[in-house]
């Protein structure tokens, strides 16, 4: 049987998450240069940021609190919307503190090239076990409950939160993507939104370079 929900878009943004922490990794553990001012001037940093925030607001806001209603009186379920929750105030801190170290960088003061590697370990190993707990547990609850107008509105909080920073989020969350994702993850868009990411916005991400590399990025 198939879903009722189509997750094209979670997914998305999961891989895309995935994806960027394997270029923080690289990028932490470059020795050419101080990776705090490297990640200071990157935009892929910016844009990792900018995407985890949005896709977890958008939970928070607009997900969360519509499956607790439907869950209402089952222990166990509740206990996973919470333990969500929690996943995701402990990975706020730890962006906050490599921030801070990027800023200590920028200003000219010391804490050790290793403190934002073993942040970024540890943003990574949060993250990546929070998508893997969300995929293997959250996603079948939001299967089981969530009803297609919610669904519906958790993608305009989404697309809201997103706003005028759509033409580099979108073309990020789908570097790299299948062309049937792509596809899906356009055809709501209004034709004219669809020729700008094709024509406009894709070709423009893809020549950025967004993690201080010196090559473009964006495969997608």
């Amino acid at each position: 049987m198939s879903d009722r929900l189509d997750m094209t878009a979670m997914y998305a943004a999961h891989d895309a998450l995935r994806r960027e922490l394997e270029h923080l990794a690289r990028t932490t553990a470059r020795v050419d240069d101080d990776p705090r001012r490297i990640l200071g001037a990157a935009v892929g940093w910016e844009l990792f940021k900018k995407s985890l925030h949005v896709h977890h607001t958008a939970e928070d806001d607009a997900l969360w609190p519509a499956m607790r209603e439907a869950v209402a009186g089952r222990p166990d379920d509740l206990a996973l919307l919470a333990a969500m929750e929690s996943e995701h105030e402990a990975i706020d801190p730890l962006i906050d503190a490599i921030d801070a170290e990027i800023d200590a960088a920028l200003r000219g003061r010391e804490s050790g090239p290793e403190r934002i590697g073993d942040l970024t370990d540890a943003l990574a190993t949060g993250l990546s076990g929070h998508l893997k707990h969300e995929e293997d547990e959250a996603l079948p609850l939001i299967q089981a409950t969530v009803t297609e107008p919610q669904w519906q509105h958790f993608g305009q909080v989404n697309a809201r939160l997103v706003g005028p920073d759509a033409p580099r989020i979108l073309p990020w969350m789908l570097d790299g993507a299948s062309e049937r994702t792509i596809a899906v993850m356009l055809a709501p868009l209004p034709e004219p939104a669809r020729l700008a990411y094709r024509n406009e916005w894709q070709p423009a991400y893809a020549a950025l370079d967004l993690w201080g590399t010196g090559s473009a990025g964006g495969a997608g």
